[in-house]
């Protein structure tokens, strides 16, 4: 089969499906529909064995006429609870859910890379498993259920892609090592002494005691972290009282981390809980901590990350490539190569017209559709360096 020839034949395919998951979205756990079209359409390739490891996720396995190493490909599925406010005839069709993360990219490109290597099953050595998961944009994430469930066993490698409105379309961006944060998130409950704002002296007013905490755990990473360590900590909620002539007993503050570094995450967590301890002690009052370790970073495998370069310098030129930073959002990806090798890049989904841009998780944002075939062309070629002899 001519992979050039059998690339562009299926683009509007892809295009076709990806429009279809974004009119079509569905929250995290809630994938249902989708899954089923997905599992419709492996079905009807051919040549592959298909299975449901969850009600909402599915695998699919073509092994090849010949031995050789298993490789595993990876598309998220799931929206977001977010109400679109794009113009697109294809906006989502269900109210206050939108595909706002590429996910519905992903899908289509991961659906077009079996329809095309389902019939090149002679070529094959090895095997391809095709892994469309379930819940990525809720902690603890799909990932970690299917890793749990066994999705990766007998599996080399992995390989997944994210498109990405922030890297220009036939941009290809590739990191070694950290490519994602660890992304944790903490809540602290302060429990003072309720009473009438007329008499503060009687009081223990959690209000003013978070707000100096809030103030305090804002100078952690200036203090306490490195100044070669990348670190975020935000404070994001604050919530305490019901009434404007009453001191409430209670107050609740929480916020997000971001790391790279194991040390400097556990740094963090104990420098939260320090400060909240000292200054509730300071004025009498007692607290409630709770850190929640999130996804944690994607780690690219140097070699695997070397090979994904050549892939893009022969099928898309040297320029294509961009050696990005470590970006400092959270990605469930993490949890299969805590199993095995594996390596995630970025693939450029940006407009040329700047006003088009939208970061990720907004009500307008939108791909570039032309990052659906570099999408496709990336998982395809490295298929045929790894796995294929034509």
């Amino acid at each position: 089969m001519d992979l050039t020839s059998a690339i562009q034949k299926i683009i509007p395919i892809v295009v076709k499906w990806r429009r279809y998951f974004h009119e079509h979205p569905e929250l995290s756990y809630e994938e249902f529909h989708t899954s089923d079209f997905i599992y419709d359409q492996l079905i009807s390739f051919g040549n592959l064995e298909v299975t449901r490891l969850t009600k909402t996720s599915i695998v699919a396995k073509l092994i090849g006429s010949k031995p050789g190493k298993t490789i595993a490909l990876r598309a998220d599925m799931d929206a977001l609870p977010i109400q679109e406010e794009t113009t697109f005839s294809f906006a989502s069709k269900t109210p206050d859910i939108m595909h706002a993360c590429g996910h519905d990219g992903h899908i289509a490109i991961l659906l077009g890379v079996a329809k095309i290597v389902s019939q090149l099953k002679d070529h094959i050595y090895g095997e391809i498993r095709f892994i469309f998961q379930h819940a990525e944009e809720v902690f603890p994430g799909g990932a970690k259920e299917l890793v749990d469930l066994g999705v990766l066993e007998g599996v080399n490698q992995i390989f997944g892609i994210h498109l990405l409105s922030s890297i220009p379309t036939g941009k290809i961006g590739i990191t070694t090592g950290s490519f994602t944060a660890n992304s944790d998130t903490f809540e602290i409950e302060i429990i003072g002494k309720g009473g009438h704002s007329a008499e503060p002296n009687k009081s223990i007013n959690p209000l003013l005691i978070g707000a100096q905490l809030i103030n305090n755990l804002h100078h952690i990473i200036s203090q306490k972290v490195d100044v070669d360590e990348r670190a975020i900590l935000a404070v994001t909620e604050f919530n305490g009282g019901s009434a404007k002539n009453i001191i409430p007993d209670r107050a609740f503050l929480g916020g997000g981390v971001r790391t790279f570094s194991s040390i400097v995450r556990k740094t963090i967590e104990r420098e939260i809980e320090q400060h909240a301890k000292n200054i509730t002690a300071v004025y009498g009052a007692n607290y409630i901590f709770e850190y929640t370790y999130g996804y944690s970073s994607i780690i690219n495998d140097t070699e695997l990350s070397l090979e994904i370069e050549k892939v893009v310098s022969e099928y898309f030129g040297d320029d294509a490539i961009l050696r990005n930073s470590p970006i400092m959002v959270g990605e469930d990806f993490s949890a299969y190569l805590t199993k095995v090798p594996g390596i995630f890049v970025g693939v450029g989904a940006a407009f040329e017209d700047e006003t088009l841009n939208y970061p990720h998780h907004h009500p307008k944002f939108a791909i570039n559709e032309n990052a659906l075939e570099n999408g496709l062309k990336l998982f395809i070629y490295t298929i045929s360096r790894w796995n294929m002899k034509c």
